[in-house]
């Protein structure tokens, strides 16, 4: 996990050999964005991405000429190993789990986006970590890195996570039976891909994000808090037990994490603009509202659940997210059927390839992601449901 203590300065010599993991998505994207930007800083020495944009990745491998690039989860945990820098995991979803470990056993420094491999590999993945090893990369746990970097991990009371509200901010559970993939893909603030933007509307994001804090630097549940900030300038707070909050605030771009995460401890200038202190602004913080978003919650529970439990909770919605993008679930429907999908977990023994590890595997967590994608597909409603035939 990142130091919380203020890092010096590394003198550097030559530019940073980075893997780009996952390099036709979002992240992957930005990152080159960077990369482009700033060719005395980093070189790219590999590229890996799922398959699904092959002449945008073409173009890459004939950008940026790296000594590796190829498509698939094998191609990631080759890459991943390989010596270099920093390994920028960027990939979306589970799969990229065994990328993450494989960066990590080959003693990479781990710019980490991809929140689900640390989310469902929990002690697995901070197991294998060595200190300051992990650098997150989402917006919100960056934030956090850089504020911790202003006192020492027991002047820490709590951590605040903000979001962002989403599309349906202020919006009762009674009105948003009738959400469409349309809506919820129409975020206010953040241009991302289409899960991790339903998760945003749906705040399932912000419960994963809850675990990753956790996992990340070691706060307790119960000493990690979210409150709703519309416009996304603030990014996370640290308060500490003089009272006192730190806050790191920019417009809302992935730019900053993204090439902090690449080049961290140093900043890289001019990753992006910075708040236009010269505007008059006003900025909104409001509490969560639990009863209309209810996910926050229900990924406390599977986090303080622990075991494989919060690898059900990121598989079901998975599954669910991809029904009601197809229209065979309502938007209403995606938490409750994890709730059910976790329920159902923790009272059925879950394939597991051991009884004796003190811990899950990782063939255990895969297990539960299979199991939890299969039991959510029987949970939700009926893909015959002529309530769902809405365009």
């Amino acid at each position: 996990m990142p130091s919380t203590s203020s890092p010096s300065r590394i003198p550097r010599s030559r530019p940073r050999d980075v893997v780009v993991l996952g390099s036709t998505g979002s992240i992957g994207t930005q990152a080159l964005e960077v990369v482009r930007a700033n060719p005395d800083r980093f070189r790219v020495v590999a590229l890996t991405a799922g398959g699904s944009r092959r002449d945008l990745f073409a173009g890459q491998v004939e950008e940026f000429a790296p000594a590796f690039a190829d498509l698939g989860e094998d191609a990631s945990c080759q890459a991943a190993a390989m010596e270099c820098d920093v390994v920028l995991n960027g990939v979306t979803g589970a799969v990229g789990l065994r990328p993450t470990l494989a960066a990590l056993d080959a003693g990479n420094t781990l710019a980490l986006a991809n929140k689900e491999s640390l989310i469902i590999g929990g002690p697995i993945v901070t197991a294998r970590a060595r200190p300051g090893q992990i650098v997150p990369v989402d917006s919100e746990h960056s934030a956090l890195a850089q504020c911790l970097r202003g006192g020492a991990a027991q002047e820490v009371r709590r951590l605040v996570l903000t979001a962002s509200g989403g599309p349906f901010r202020g919006r009762g559970r009674d009105e948003l039976h009738e959400v469409t993939p349309e809506q919820a893909l129409a975020h206010p603030t953040w241009t991302m891909g289409p899960v991790v933007t339903v998760n945003s509307a749906t705040l399932v994001n912000k419960g994963l994000e809850v675990i990753e804090a956790h996992l990340l630097f070691g706060i307790p549940f119960d000493r990690i808090e979210v409150v709703v900030h519309p416009t996304s300038v603030v990014h996370s707070m640290v308060e500490f037990f003089d009272g006192s909050t730190l806050a790191q605030a920019s417009p809302p771009s992935m730019l900053i994490p993204i090439a902090l995460g690449m080049g961290w401890p140093d900043r890289v200038p001019d990753a992006a603009p910075p708040v236009d202190w010269t505007r008059a602004q006003t900025w909104e913080f409001a509490p969560l509202d639990d009863e209309a978003f209810p996910a926050v919650r229900l990924a406390r529970e599977a986090g303080s659940a622990g075991g494989t439990a919060p690898a059900v909770y990121n598989a079901a919605n998975e599954v669910c997210v991809e029904a009601f993008l197809d229209r065979r679930m309502r938007f209403t429907d995606i938490v409750p059927t994890v709730e059910r999908v976790l329920g159902a977990h923790s009272s059925s023994r879950v394939p597991s390839s051991s009884t004796d590890a003190p811990g899950p595997t990782v063939e255990d967590v895969l297990a539960a992601d299979a199991w939890a994608r299969s039991e959510a597909g029987r949970a939700g409603p009926s893909r015959d449901d002529p309530k769902l035939t809405q365009t």
